[in-house]
């Protein structure tokens, strides 16, 4: 019977086993915990045994059936690391076309950079860009309507296999002449709370509105939420001209498309960050 786990789980196990703590094996492979923490679970129950024994330090180590896993997949990962030398022998020769899909507020700051290095390394491949929201996108995704993705991983299911490109915190944008506009110095750091009595202008595409929702139930606060865009720059317009704050992620310049300028606030409060990935 085939057991459906995949590579990139076999070499987490190998890192996690190797240093025999879920954190310090995700920073090695520039992953979050908790995909550590799923890939193992769901690699686990795929394989019906117990891998590790959890620790209240939360460090872990292998149980025995784990480090007889182990010893099978070593050089198994081995083998695959091999094939991998072969494809990339073929790949210096990569052509033919590629379909990228791309979260439209990030597309403008990202995407031109991402795809002048991939450029360089394969000239003869043409990308073909397709920008859209977080549901349009993992719908495309899904329908084969585009071979990858650059996009926020909110509302991400297992379907998906991704990797982390960065990570990234929200913040409050507010207009250079608000009063938390700041100085010489920038902004200073803020709570939530502070905005509380302000107009908020919303952000209004799927996910990303019920993330930011749930950053206003974390602090306790219910916005008075004055307009509802679906456009990233409107919101960053309508905030340089002082008609309100935004909770945005993507800090780009503080210019805007009609001359007057924003401020990006760090926020102090304890809010969930956002991952920035490949999906597939």
């Amino acid at each position: 019977m085939a057991l459906d786990f995949t590579l990139v789980q076999l070499r987490y196990f190998q890192e996690v086993a190797r240093r025999e703590n879920m954190t310090e094996a995700a920073k090695h492979l520039n992953v979050t915990q908790s995909a550590i923490s799923t890939a193992m679970a769901q690699l686990e129950r795929t394989l019906g045994i117990d891998l590790f024994i959890r620790q209240k330090n939360r460090s872990v180590v292998l149980s025995p059936a784990g480090r007889r896993f182990l010893f099978e997949v070593n050089p198994f990962l081995e083998s695959s690391d091999a094939l991998g030398e072969t494809a990339h022998g073929l790949a210096q020769s990569l052509s033919g076309n590629l379909t990228v899909g791309v979260f439209s507020p990030i597309a403008p700051t990202r995407l031109p950079l991402i795809h002048a290095e991939f450029e360089k390394r394969y000239p003869d491949v043409r990308v073909n860009y397709f920008e859209a929201d977080l549901h349009e996108l993992h719908t495309a995704v899904i329908a084969g309507e585009c071979d990858i993705a650059l996009t926020y991983t909110l509302g991400l299911t297992e379907r998906f296999d991704t990797y982390l490109i960065d990570v990234v915190r929200p913040h409050a944008l507010v207009s250079l002449e608000h009063r938390l506009g700041g100085g010489a110095d920038g902004p200073r750091p803020i709570h939530l709370s502070e905005l509380a009595e302000e107009n908020y202008l919303q952000l209004d595409l799927p996910f990303s509105r019920q993330y930011y929702d749930e950053l206003f139930r974390i602090a306790g606060i219910a916005p008075n939420v004055r307009h509802s865009f679906a456009g990233y720059e409107t919101v960053r317009s309508f905030v340089a001209m002082g008609h309100g704050y935004s909770l945005l992620s993507q800090s780009v310049s503080s210019g805007t498309y009609i001359g007057s300028k924003t401020v990006d606030v760090p926020l102090l409060d304890d809010f969930p960050s956002i991952d920035l990935a490949m999906i597939w």
